[in-house]
């Protein structure tokens, strides 16, 4: 310390002794350091109350003695400890770790009250710590609890660049309440590190966020939204945003080596040449996997058993101990290990050295390293037993599920109506107001959060209290949950896409196919290549059609007009994509984020819970979003498609997957989906069982043309005859169109009286069948009402189809992708 310091190390002066100064000015010598400016750590205790008038709101601060007083106190306090400067002081005395100091000093100090005491104190703590005297822990700043601190740090440091943040906030539309949890993270670091925003660095944003991360806190209110605006203003290093910073990517083989610790060093060179090598044929995925199978699963063990084993000529006992810990000894996570993956490890391992001695044949570095396999070919004889086992499980599994879609579908639909609708009630109530709702009663209340912060929120909360239970409903965040819910399931049951491609659906994937004949234009969703680099369209039908209009329909009213751009991040290859028109994304808090498949089994998943649907056990049961794509390509086989045109929609690479997918209910459908294929057969004596060629492709694709009808179109599989016998009004291909409804109920009403007419007469027999095509044709009003109450019928949306007189587009070139609006 500083020679004019007024008392030694290991004493603390009385109250009555201490020097009081009645009026203190700013001395010249001083006048050099500035504000936030010169080292400070080593000033003499007058040198720092010197400081403090340059405090903000000295001039009008009545307590300017209590405010000289307390820091007086904890200055002699800190010069007790040890250390160079009074960082380390404080480091060494204890008070970085939080608050509870302070009581102690109150304790020695009597000639206050404690209230004013603790006041006093916190006073001087708050000057140090403005002065950049010391420099604490985001732990003492939380137990802190002052925010009015961080509030006079932004006016005392770089309060342009602070201005130019909050510019910044202003120009994307972000609230005042987002914006105070960025400001408060950005001064809360600025205050720790102890330098200026444009002088921060990613790393002191990042360990902030690990700080609370290791605290086992979420991240931090506002830090992402501080990484997005202070990009630019400080080098944060490429990613403009946090989530980009934090996520880790693609791993090289090195890392993966030094992830699993592989030892000894030629043995590492060895994994790290052969996954090289692997790499350009494997998606990251399957590569990824195979790694850890190969490293973790096979070499890591067998080093940790035999530490000394230095070559990749293993003794059988060693080869057998390994195996039988592979198959006995749990996963990471505890679940014991399956048949799939034991013996998935075995081949994996197999091909490993099967590989070496392949490539020991054309490069000699490899030669020095092929023995003899240790996996056996019997060792892996039961993986198609596992693979009849895990289709098997898997028929059973679409078997049990597919008769309970249309209780899903319509408990999805009914719960977001109902939402919907009580959302509609509770915006036309006023807050404070109460209100009834199908014979329940709500009040609308003001948030929480809107009472302590003492100021409205950016956007009012649709918060509702039911008055029979006392539970607080956020019906907003209801609402779009239902939504979001009800959209997912429509479009994995339309479509039957992966997870990874619903996802990936973005307003551009709305393309037009002109049909050469007639002109006739019909809406198409192309599917962005995915597991296997697959590109694939498929016809929208009408239903399809209304859901993905009420989609965009609802993106362009939250976003004024458009759908939003954004960058998704893709868990399986461990990119971000570029900014693009997702359709399934929604706002959370002040930014647009996609979907994440976690998000959407999580949807699927609440509203399961709803339905009450239980399996064979007794268990709630569960759906998967692949399982949607398991029932689709089951309902599509058993109607009549085949199933080399299935296993092109679906995009599957062998027609072997398809027929996995594809689950038989009874023997009835057996025979009759059979005698179908020696139909075909008879027509076409090429194998059923292949790839289509161009020209059948191109005839599927122009199939539409003949499927014209007084209501609508006929759905009617390519290639199959009419199993109604054109008795269309009964039949389920039969896509009725909106515009025909009144004809639609014409009908309908006629056949009431067909029917009312044979029971007149004693026609029974007649009666049956009138009856049945009388419940198909209410069915088919029930599913065009339905679209109408999803987009109303003066609504409507413009999915981004090219206008009908445009040129047809080239036979050989697939539709040009039309762009938002």
């Amino acid at each position: 310390m500083s020679a004019s310091t007024t008392a030694q190390p290991g004493t603390v002066k009385p109250w009555h002794a201490r020097a009081r100064t009645p009026s203190l000015v700013w001395h010249e010598e001083l006048a050099d350091l500035g504000v936030g400016g010169g080292n400070r750590d080593h000033l003499a205790i007058e040198e720092v109350l010197a400081l403090l008038p340059t405090l903000p709101g000295w001039a009008q601060n009545s307590l300017k003695c209590r405010v000289i007083d307390g820091t007086r106190t904890v200055l002699d306090w800190l010069h007790t400890a040890p250390g160079d400067g009074w960082q380390a002081s404080w480091m060494a005395s204890g008070a970085d770790r939080g608050t509870d100091w302070i009581d102690g000093l109150i304790a020695a100090e009597h000639r206050l009250k404690p209230r004013d005491q603790r006041y006093q104190i916190f006073s001087g703590v708050s000057s140090l710590i403005l002065l950049r005297i010391v420099f604490p822990s985001y732990e003492f700043l939380v137990s802190h609890g002052s925010s009015r601190i961080y509030g006079k740090y932004r006016s005392m440091y770089r309060p342009d660049l602070f201005a130019q943040i909050e510019s910044r906030a202003a120009a994307i539309g972000v609230g005042a309440d987002h914006l105070r949890d960025a400001l408060t993270s950005l001064t809360r670091i600025c205050t720790r590190v102890g330098r200026d925003l444009d002088e921060l660095t990613a790393t002191d944003l990042l360990s902030y966020r690990a700080w609370n991360r290791r605290r086992g806190y979420q991240v931090p209110a506002g830090l992402a939204l501080a990484w997005t605006l202070l990009w630019g203003i400080a080098d944060l290093g490429e990613h403009d945003t946090l989530e980009k910073a934090t996520r880790r990517g693609q791993l090289t083989s090195a890392e993966l080596i030094e992830l699993y610790q592989v030892e000894p060093a030629p043995i590492r060179e060895v994994f790290r040449r052969y996954l090289d090598e692997r790499r350009p044929s494997l998606d990251y995925v399957s590569w990824a996997a195979n790694a850890s199978m190969l490293l973790g699963g096979f070499w890591h063990d067998i080093h940790t058993h035999e530490p000394d084993l230095a070559t990749l000529h293993l003794p059988r006992e060693v080869v057998e101990a390994w195996k039988l810990r592979l198959r006995t000894a749990p996963t990471r996570r505890g679940v014991p290990r399956s048949d799939g993956s034991y013996l998935g490890t075995l081949i994996t391992v197999r091909a490993f050295y099967r590989d070496v001695q392949e490539w020991a044949l054309q490069d000699p570095y490899w030669a020095q390293w092929s023995f003899p396999n240790p996996i056996r070919k019997s060792d892996t004889a039961g993986s198609a037993k596992a693979e009849k086992k895990r289709t098997a499980a898997m028929h059973q599994r679409i078997r049990e599920r597919l008769p309970h879609l249309p209780v899903l579908v319509e408990t999805a639909e009914q719960h977001r109506s109902e939402h919907l609708a009580l959302l509609s009630a509770t915006r036309a109530c006023a807050i404070g107001d109460t209100f009834q709702h199908h014979g329940r009663g709500y009040r609308r209340i003001t948030p929480v959060a809107e009472i302590d912060s003492g100021s409205p929120l950016d956007a009012p909360l649709d918060l509702i209290e039911d008055l029979a239970t006392g539970e607080s409903i956020e019906i907003g965040r209801a609402e779009n949950d239902a939504f979001w819910a009800w959209a997912s399931i429509e479009v994995l049951r339309h479509t039957g896409v992966r997870i990874e491609e619903l996802v990936e659906i973005t307003h551009l994937a709305l393309v037009a196919y002109r049909l050469p004949t007639t002109g006739e234009v019909v809406p198409m969703l192309q599917i962005v290549p995915s597991k296997n680099n697959e590109e694939r369209l498929l016809l929208v039908s009408p239903e399809l059609a209304s859901v993905l209009a009420s989609i965009i329909s609802r993106l362009r009213a939250e976003n004024i007009g458009s759908v939003p751009l954004t960058n998704r991040y893709d868990h399986f290859e461990k990119v971000i994509g570029p900014p693009l028109p997702h359709l399934f994304q929604r706002r959370d808090g002040w930014r647009w984020k996609s979907f994440t498949y976690g998000l959407v089994q999580k949807l699927l998943s609440d509203t399961l819970a709803r339905t009450g649907l239980t399996d064979a056990a007794g268990q709630p049961l569960r759906y998967t979003p692949h399982d949607f794509r398991r029932l689709w390509a089951t309902d599509a086989v058993s109607n009549g498609l085949p199933v080399h045109i299935a296993s092109k929609l679906l995009g599957h690479k062998s027609l072997s997957t398809t027929q996995i997918y594809v689950a038989v209910f009874d023997e009835e459908l057996v025979r009759s989906y059979r005698a179908f294929l020696d139909a075909r057969r008879a027509l076409r004596p090429e194998a059923e069982y292949r790839e289509p060629t161009a020209e059948e492709w191109r005839d599927f694709q122009q199939h539409f043309e003949l499927r014209k009808l007084e209501l609508g179109t006929c759905g009617r599989p390519y290639g199959s005859p009419c199993r109604h016998e054109h008795a269309c009004i009964r039949c389920p291909s039969l896509r009725v169109e909106t515009r025909a409804r009144d004809r639609l109920a014409e009908i309908a009403a006629n056949l009431r009286d067909r029917i009312a007419e044979a029971r007149a007469n004693g026609w029974t027999g007649e009666v049956e069948g009138l009856r049945a095509s009388l419940n198909a044709a209410a069915a088919k009003l029930a599913s065009i009402d339905r679209i109408h109450q999803r987009t109303g019928e003066s609504t409507l949306t413009v999915l981004g189809m090219p206008d009908t007189k445009s040129s047809a587009p080239s036979q050989s070139a697939p539709p040009r992708p039309i762009a938002p609006s």
